[in-house]
């Protein structure tokens, strides 16, 4: 008898999250479809073929991924449009899985737990947002619960700050921004620890929870991944940088984020003032407890840190890290 092929639908399979979870799903045997708004950057692994419909096409997309189990929604608004247009797209996102009769999986983070948010996140931790980006988080969900009550499936994966797969995250757009000039820049205070997410270990987190057919009508796991304070990233950078061969001669340069002039600036520009409302992660130290996650699917395989960012750097940096002697002079 041949096995029964499992179907998934990637919405915004594009993005660094949605292109990780094609080929995690892919990798895995399942059968994918992945969702763009034009055509994918990179070729599609086996199994995986491409949807160029948008998500308000609710109807052909629901004919075009009939079948499907489960619905990733990896779409994600610019930031500074998070207010509106997280909430509709999530909804959209929700009444195609209903559609399909699919399970709707969403990764969420900690915006939802505000800044008086204790120092290890679980799964039943009062939810206290004091940012807007966290009150839509917390509704977000709230619906999907809603849903649940009424039969449709639904779950949260929640991670912290995502990393790896490209750039369009704090890791690459803050702490490596200025790494060709010998200069890593850290956020917050290097004493406190920070949850970070590895694309595509969080991915590979989605497809074994997918695989699950006992869970309850509406679950929240959470993802552990690396938790480090900023020294210790700082020297886990510097580390892969040295195996990839790239070792300044005076060493490196540490600099900070300058939030005032955030706060300032965000005064006119919108995307200054979305970033500067979220500075309270980088001072109230987090972790997430990833116990849940793991009596759910078992151990799951996770990328050394050092590993990690080794992938990182040659993605962000191809052209000075390859093109570099052991040796660069720092200036």
């Amino acid at each position: 008898m041949n096995p029964v092929i499992r179907q998934v639908l990637v919405l915004g399979a594009n993005g660094r999250f949605g292109r990780a979870a094609v080929d995690a799903f892919a990798a895995a045997g399942w059968r994918v479809l992945a969702q763009v708004r034009r055509a994918p950057a990179a070729p599609l692994p086996a199994h995986a073929r491409p949807l160029s419909l948008p998500l308000t096409d609710l109807p052909g997309l629901a004919a075009a991924a009939a079948g499907s189990q489960v619905v990733v929604h990896a779409l994600n608004p610019v930031y500074n449009r998070w207010s509106s247009e997280a909430l509709p797209m999530a909804r959209q996102g929700m009444d195609l899985a209903q559609r399909l009769g699919a399970t709707f999986m969403l990764p969420g983070n900690v915006y939802n737990y505000g800044s008086g948010m204790p120092a290890l996140l679980a799964p039943d931790t009062p939810q206290r947002p004091d940012t807007e980006k966290g009150r839509i988080r917390v509704q977000l969900e709230a619906e999907m619960q809603q849903r649940a009550a009424q039969g449709q499936r639904c779950v949260v994966l929640r991670a912290g700050d995502f990393y790896g797969c490209g750039p369009g995250g704090w890791m690459d757009r803050a702490v490596l921004a200025s790494l060709a000039r010998r200069k890593l820049v850290y956020p917050g205070p290097l004493d406190l620890p920070h949850a970070w997410a590895y694309v595509p270990d969080l991915a590979r987190a989605f497809v074994a929870v997918a695989g699950r057919e006992d869970l309850p009508a509406f679950s929240t796991l959470h993802f552990a991944g690396h938790t480090l304070t900023g020294a210790q990233l700082l020297a886990a950078i510097e580390r892969a940088a040295a195996g990839l061969g790239w070792v300044p001669a005076a060493g490196w340069r540490h600099g900070r984020l300058p939030w005032t002039l955030l706060r300032v600036g965000g005064l006119v520009l919108p995307m200054w003032r979305a970033l500067a409302e979220m500075e309270y992660l980088w001072r109230v130290p987090h972790a997430l407890d990833g116990r849940a996650l793991q009596a759910c699917v078992g151990e799951l395989p996770a990328t050394p840190i050092d590993t990690a960012l080794r992938a990182v750097l040659q993605t962000l940096e191809p052209a000075a890290l390859r093109g570099t002697p052991p040796t660069v002079q720092a200036h």
